[in-house]
Order: C-alpha cells, then structure tokens, then sequence
C-alpha cells in the first residue's frame, strides 16, 4: 500500500467518524490557536515598536534618571538606585556644555489626557502635549507636512506658538492638515497659534504618534513644570559609529550636571534605542514561554483524546485489519496506516488554529497600534508541533493494530 492510499484510507475513516474527530480536530485548532495567536501579537506590538523606534536611527540615545520606570526588566535581579528627576536647569545646562558633535533634544511630558478646539470642533480628551526645543523633531525623527519648526529663540523664551500631528489635523480642520497654519487653536486655558503639521507617523504600542501636539520648551515648563517634573534629554549623534564616545562623553558632562562627587554612582542611565528594542525582547521571554505553556497544555489534552479514538478506531476495525492481513499486509503497513490518520487529523486540526490564531494575534495587535505580521516562524513551529502529536498519539493504537491475530481478527464480531 503506497503513501496516496494511505491518505486516502485515513480520510475515509475520518468521515466515518466525524463527530469524535471533528470534537478532537477542536482541542487541537485551540491549542494552536492559543501558540500562535499569543506569539503572533507579541512579536507584532514588537515589530511595530522597533519600526517607530528605528525612525530615531542608530546614532542616537537618551538620558534619563536611573531606575526611571521603563521597560528595562530587573538587570539580572539588581535593583539601582532610583535617580532624582532631570531638571529644566539641568537639561539646559547638559545641552549647553555637551559639545560633542550631535544634536541635543530636551523634552517634557505635559499631558495624555488633553482636549483640543478650534471654534466649535472639540476633540476627545485623550490627546497628548508635549513640551520640546528646536532639536526635538529632528532628534524624533518627525518631519513637517507644512511650516516650520520652533526657532530657538521661541524655544528659550516661550510663546503660544504649536506644532501639530496629523490626526490633529484632521480631526480639528476637517480632513485639510493645510488649512491648519495660522489657525488658533486651545489646549485648555491654552491659545496656540499652529506653526506647523507633522507628517503622518502611525502608532506604536497603542500609542498613536499623530495624536499629539508640541510647544515650546519654556511654555511647556511655565503650564506644566514642577520640581518633580523630570526633563527628557534625547542626542542623535552626526555619525554613528562614534556613538559609544558620544555617550562617554556624555556621562562625563552629566555627571557634573548633576554634581556627583567621583566617589558616587551615576543617578542617571544612558539608553540607546535599539538597547530599549532589545530589553522589550527580553522581558518579552516569559509571555512567549506561558504562551508557549498554554498551547502545550491543550495539546497533551487533544493528544489523549485523540489516542482514545483511535484505539476505539482499532476496535471497530479488527476484522478489516484481519483482511488486510490476510491478503499480505505486513505490520509496517498498519502502523503506517494508522499513524498517517492520527496525524492527518492533527493537521487537519493545526490548518484551523493555525488560521484562527493568526487572525486573533493580528487583531489584538491592531488593537495595541502594532502592523500585521504573517508568523513564519511559529506556523513552522505548530507544523511540527502537531505532527509530533499525531505520532506520539497514534503510535501505540497503530503497534496494538499491527499485533492483531489475523485469524482472530477476522473471527471478530
């Protein structure tokens, strides 16, 4: 008997039984769709975040305090001490004496929970406001759409002057980002006058990129500063491959920013972006493995059912495997026979969860801002992971049917 009626054999026993297989095809196809599902979504949000994250290139880092929340996972169980916040002295006194060839961006965090007008068009209030320099966009990444950016001047001295994204834009203006220059708009007790509008930049781990506005560094200090206010200092390096002398340098000019005696440890760290890609990746681990768990838990239950039907299938077909026996099968043949159905209905069973699992992973992604990533890597992996169940599961059914009395076998009621 060749392999092609093998399949075909296998499939005419899953018809006959189709309720007992279409109920174990069911914990298989959840079994996958929870592996594949789960990876799926996290390595989306992480594709997502590394995209936004690459905009700001390899050649730059940022400064902030040590201990400072963040994803940055417990450092092989070191706890650091917490630094004070960076203050505005502090990041302009930093900008100012780093001389290092790059660019120096400082930033403050206002709001996330912002609304904003224009006459009466009103946004929800879950916009964001943040303060930044004329560094800032390019240290970002952003590009304008229209306008200008701040000077540095406007930065230094304030104004009521912002810069806008585009769902800002959009929402505020109709659909028309153009007409938006010169407009007045208001952020609370705020009037800001739109200087310029920021290209489209997507989303990131549920955080849209274009729902958001800037203002100058000292009017974002003067509306939203206090002393526990910490200020953000991002540099973006002119050449990259001077970026670890650039961060030496940088240590050596923050450390007398902050007026640490040489005998005291840095209150700050230095975190490059593609360092922060890497530390997501690696507090990731655990999500994979109890995704990882849970798919494995479900399997070894649909792997037990589904040596129970064919054990059940053995029975039943006592006196055709008598025949086949009979006629010049050979043990090898059963258990070829056998172990092609139990594993055909494992893939059966995979193709499901396989589908259904890439379909939930890039929805939740969706719903976490990620893009849509077809998982190679894991539909190879719940492949072979099913066809080690059909074989584990069918191997002892299909030994117990190869060792079938031929005589009594074909005697049986």
């Amino acid at each position: 008997m060749n392999f092609s009626e093998n399949v075909k054999l296998a499939f005419r026993s899953v018809r006959s039984n189709l309720l007992r297989t279409i109920l174990t095809l069911t914990i298989i196809a959840f079994g996958i769709m929870a592996l594949v599902g789960i990876l799926t979504a996290i390595d989306s949000a992480i594709y997502s975040l590394g995209s936004n994250l690459s905009s700001l290139g390899a050649n730059t880092f940022f400064i902030e305090p040590s201990g400072d929340n963040g994803p940055r996972g417990n450092r092989g169980g070191k706890q650091s001490k917490r630094g004070a916040p960076i203050t505005y002295k502090q990041a302009i006194a930093f900008k100012k004496n780093y001389h290092f060839p790059a660019k120096t961006a400082a930033s403050l965090w206002c709001s996330s929970t912002a609304t904003l007008k224009y006459r009466d068009i009103k946004t929800n209030p879950n916009f964001l406001i943040f303060g930044g320099d004329e560094n800032y966009l390019t240290g970002k990444g952003y590009t304008l759409d229209y306008g200008r950016n701040f000077t540095a001047k406007e930065t230094k001295e304030g104004g009521y002057k912002t810069i806008i994204g585009q769902e800002v834009a959009n929402t505020l203006f109709n659909g028309k980002p153009e007409n938006a220059l010169n407009k007045v708009i208001s952020a609370g007790n705020m009037k800001l006058r739109v200087i310029g509008v920021l290209k489209k930049r997507g989303s990131s781990m549920n955080e849209s990129q274009d729902r958001r506005i800037i203002i100058p560094l000292q009017t974002a200090k003067e509306y939203f500063g206090s002393p526990t206010r910490n200020y953000g200092i991002l540099v973006a390096v002119n050449d990259p491959t001077r970026i670890e002398n650039a961060i030496a340098n940088a240590t050596m000019v923050m450390r007398k920013v902050r007026q640490l005696k040489s005998s005291e440890e840095n209150d700050f760290s230095m975190e490059k972006s593609d360092g922060l890609i890497s530390i997501i990746k690696e507090n990731t681990v655990y999500f994979r493995w109890a995704a990882i768990g849970i798919g494995l838990i479900t399997l070894l239950g649909a792997a037990i059912g589904l040596m129970n039907i064919m054990l059940v299938t053995v029975t039943e077909r006592t006196k055709e495997i008598g025949v086949s026996k009979a006629i010049g099968a050979t043990r090898k043949t059963i258990v070829i026979q056998f172990l092609t159905e139990a594993v055909i209905i494992c893939q059966l069973g995979g193709i499901v969860g396989i589908i259904l699992g890439v379909i939930i992973g890039n929805a939740v992604s969706f719903l976490m801002g990620g893009a849509f990533l077809f998982p190679w890597l894991w539909i190879f992996v719940a492949i072979i992971t099913v066809t080690f169940v059909g074989l584990l599961s069918g191997m002892y059914p299909a030994l117990k049917a190869s060792r079938l009395d031929p005589i009594e076998s074909l005697r049986y009621e």
